[in-house]
């Protein structure tokens, strides 16, 4: 028996396969295909090119059996329009012995045009959660025969900001099956498959690439947001034993003044910024320069300024951003001819950042070392901004304007989600 055949799938999608040039499965399939073939909500945690993608296409068209419906069985959610269009373009690949019909949802195209092609009928449909959610409110996207709800990327969906209508989507299906797959776990992703999953299967690979690259040991501080990010560097640069010397990457030269305001607390005078343009009276233009002052011992450099710094030659090099390119935080960790054993590198990352992690171990092919945060970290909760409770006068109103009496002002406050279940388009039976 062939590994295809080993996936238990239908004969036309197995030859479908082979016609695409796929004659092997990979780890994350062969330990998902059965357990979603057995009916299970699975989450799934793997890097890129692990097979996510072509695991649930595969499953999604093995789960379509019987005669075709107006509404649509299966739903895929994605980060963003050119990630959909990659997902729409491998279902046809996969698709070439069944007429499914398939329907991407992304903004650009007139919503009410969509919404007429939703009623004419289709079996699988690809949205970002934000357009999902409008069609399904404007009464178009019919959910009450989803079979299965598939959540890709989900990492990057919560890096976009669309965690919101991904859960009102996904408590609106009652009957279906989730699936939900990430580059990275982490506690915002619980967080918001909390809210529609329960106890479900989590399935983690941990594939990393054939890497021939030598690079020195990297230590990894894993925080939940950005200003946790700043106590944890004040904390460790405290030491001035260990960062007599030091360079901290930051991504613009906005987060090196917020740093250097930050580092000014305790390290007043010692503190400069590379190629500081009048931001701030210390500064430097060579690395050698700072290196050679005995009166600075912290260098803040901004990515868009360090394009020509290629073998920086400071013992400890912290990484308070991570650089866009992949290849610019690489090139900096490449071991030279130095001594591994007397060189710090430090990199910090929220858990926002820790995809971008993943990738960077995947190119290296070795884990970064993860760190324990400190016992006297003060870590910062994610406060939502609130809304004024009163009202300023306005001036511009008529001396005819009369407020609304009391019975006839509106006091509540619903949610979208929460008008949908007043409706009785949202179950109230499920438990969560």
């Amino acid at each position: 028996m062939s590994a295809i055949e080993k996936l238990k799938l239908n004969k036309n999608i197995s030859k479908a396969m082979l016609a695409a040039g796929y004659f092997n499965a990979k780890k994350l399939q062969t330990k998902i295909l059965p357990r979603i073939n057995g009916g299970q909500n699975v989450v799934a945690i793997g890097p890129e090119g692990c097979g996510k993608t072509t695991a649930y296409i595969l499953a999604s068209l093995n789960k379509i059996k019987g005669l075709e419906e107006i509404a649509p069985r299966i739903l895929v959610l994605v980060p963003d329009i050119a990630s959909g269009e990659q997902v729409i373009e491998q279902y046809h690949q996969l698709n070439r012995n069944r007429n499914l019909r398939i329907l991407g949802l992304f903004s650009g195209p007139s919503l009410d045009a969509q919404v007429l092609q939703l009623t004419d009928g289709v079996d699988i449909i690809v949205a970002t959660p934000d357009r999902a959610r409008a069609a399904y409110l404007k009464l178009g996207l019919n959910l009450n025969k989803i079979q299965m709800l598939i959540i890709d990327d989900a990492d990057i969906i919560i890096k976009n900001g669309l965690q919101l209508p991904t859960v009102e989507i996904a408590r609106a299906i009652t009957k279906g099956q989730f699936l939900l797959f990430s580059a990275v776990n982490h506690a915002k992703l619980t967080k918001m498959y909390d809210y529609f999953l329960i106890n479900p299967d989590i399935v983690e690979v941990d594939d990393l690439d054939d890497s021939n690259l030598v690079t020195f040991d990297q230590l990894l501080y894993q925080v939940p947001n950005f200003k946790t990010k700043l106590n944890l560097l004040h904390l460790l640069l405290a030491d001035e034993d260990v960062f007599d010397k030091v360079v901290v990457f930051v991504n613009s030269r906005f987060t090196a003044e917020t740093v250097y305001k930050k580092l000014q607390l305790s390290r007043k005078g010692k503190i400069a910024i590379f190629k500081a343009r009048g931001m701030v009276p210390e500064n430097f233009d060579k690395v050698a320069d700072f290196m050679a002052n005995p009166q600075f011992n912290i260098l803040l450099i901004a990515q868009e300024d360090a394009e020509n710094i290629n073998q920086i030659k400071v013992s400890n090099q912290l990484h308070f951003d991570i650089p866009e390119n992949n290849d610019t935080y690489t090139c900096r960790v490449l071991l030279g001819n130095a001594d591994a054993n007397e060189n710090l590198f430090i990199t910090f990352c929220t858990d926002l950042e820790l995809s971008q992690i993943r990738k960077l171990e995947q190119i290296q092919g070795k884990r970064m070392t993860l760190m324990n945060l400190p016992d006297d970290l003060y870590i910062e909760t994610e406060t939502l901004k609130k809304k004024p409770t009163t009202q300023e006068p306005n001036p511009t109103r008529g001396a005819a304007f009369h407020e609304k009496k009391p019975s006839n002002q509106k006091t509540e406050n619903y949610s979208a989600r929460e008008r949908i279940r007043m409706t009785g388009k949202i179950s109230n039976k499920r438990n969560y």
